[in-house]
């Protein structure tokens, strides 16, 4: 009875959320209320002995899914399964750091491109808090945080494709400006072809960077049709490499042809305000400052197809 109960509940859920893709947007909420400074803010990391791990989960169709309860999840630190102690879902103020690729390899992409953007932040909700960071040769934080998008959007009309590209430049551009924000939950959102050529940072050096903050990435990879004779080497591996980079923050990378862009966008703007987060302390405390793998596994009620999980992949444990 009650797995029919909560299979009912999943499909009203997964019915409003086709209805908020037809719309492309979703309503707005209301101002938070103060929140309660005694709530851990729900990003990975250990707060003493416990670890907080922010879950999305998405049907067959990749469409958020919500109603499920804790004991659908299953979590596992270093190959150990933990006992879940705290089961929340998260719709907190964000902070969202644009990545914005302006390179050459851009061109005819960039209309749609502004367009994804203009459709991202429609999801956007008071609390919010946003900024901009360009790149073609070299990255540019051309607007720093703040509280709207008008000024972002502006800036985004008279960009112009031209240069080589340094993605993962901008991306340490933009994760060090996330640090000024306050808010608990941070994203960066990443419109490019992954093409890099320019950068003086390391892919491991980025990656490392990505497990050490609690930033979630998402990127929308605008890539040329397979076989293109215009597609470069780096180009070529793009693709592998927003995935991989995304995926490690607990986020994950959009393949989209330009005229799909607006509709990813919104869809990872809904993705957003739709995360559990769980809870745990550890059966093995260890304060080793190593990095620990965790892994999280879904048990769908009765009657549901196989769900989709994503999450942060570890996190590091202190050092002392």
């Amino acid at each position: 009875m009650r797995a029919r109960r909560i299979a009912g509940c999943l499909a009203g859920v997964v019915w409003l959320a086709v209805a908020a893709y037809g719309q492309v947007a979703v309503a707005m909420r209301p101002p938070a209320e103060a929140p309660d400074p005694n709530i851990p803010k729900p990003n990975i990391r250990v707060d003493s002995d416990l670890v907080l791990v922010p879950v999305t989960v998405c049907d067959p169709m990749n469409r958020p899914v919500t109603g499920l309860d804790k004991e659908h999840f299953r979590i596992f630190d270093g190959g150990v399964q933990q006992t879940i102690t705290q089961f929340s879902m998260d719709d907190a103020p964000i902070a969202v750091g644009l990545v914005f690729d302006v390179s050459g390899s851009m061109g005819y992409k960039l209309r749609m491109a502004r367009r994804a953007a203009a459709e991202f932040f429609k999801t956007a909700n008071p609390d919010d808090e946003f900024f901009l960071v360009e790149f073609n040769d070299r990255p540019r934080l051309v607007v720093p945080l703040t509280p709207g998008t008008v000024e972002i959007e502006s800036q985004l009309m008279f960009a112009q494709s031209n240069g080589r590209t340094a993605l993962l430049d901008a991306l340490m551009l933009a994760m060090h400006e996330m640090k000024r924000s306050q808010k608990g939950r941070k994203a960066l959102i990443i419109v490019s072809d992954g093409g890099d050529n320019c950068s003086r940072y390391t892919t491991g050096e980025v990656r490392r960077l990505i497990r050490e903050s609690d930033v979630l990435i998402y990127a929308i990879g605008v890539y040329e049709p397979y076989g293109s004779r215009s597609r470069t080497p780096e180009e070529m591996a793009g693709p592998d490499l927003l995935s991989e980079l995304a995926e490690q923050s607990g986020g994950r990378e959009f393949p989209a042809s330009p005229s799909d862009l607006p509709d990813i966008a919104a869809k990872i703007g809904i993705e957003l305000r739709n995360r559990y987060v769980l809870g745990y302390s550890p059966t093995s405390q260890q304060r080793d400052g190593r990095y620990h793998p965790v892994q999280v596994k879904i048990v769908p009620p009765r009657g549901l197809p196989p769900l989709k999980a994503y999450w942060r992949r570890g996190y590091y444990a202190p050092s002392q």
